[in-house]
């Protein structure tokens, strides 16, 4: 009579850990990723709900491109395009938010 229970508890821990993964934001993904010795889970999901907060889905999928290219980050940084300046301010309140909530 237990192992029905169990197994039941166990199905439903492991939909419940698949569903936090499945729903993590491209920011959260390119943290995990990253290898950075601060990046860990809590750290990673806190910077994603600054995301959430602060940039809207497009530019959080190109912040999640600079996180792991540096070049690229700087390719934008000194663009001369308006619409990477725009990007780069929004960007550059973001990483603000994200290191005084998630610091």
């Amino acid at each position: 009579m237990t192992k029905p229970y169990l197994a039941g508890a166990f199905i439903g821990l492991a939909i419940s850990l698949t569903a936090g993964l499945a729903s993590a934001g491209p920011i959260e993904r390119a943290c995990n990723r990253s290898g950075s010795n601060n990046a860990n889970r809590a750290t990673c999901s806190c910077i994603q709900q600054v995301a959430d907060s602060t940039l809207r889905g497009s530019y959080q999928r190109r912040a999640a491109k600079l996180m792991n290219d540096p070049d690229l980050a700087h390719e934008v940084w000194i663009s001369k395009r308006e619409s990477d300046d725009e990007f780069w301010e929004h960007y550059k309140a973001f990483g603000d938010a994200a290191a005084a909530y998630c610091g």
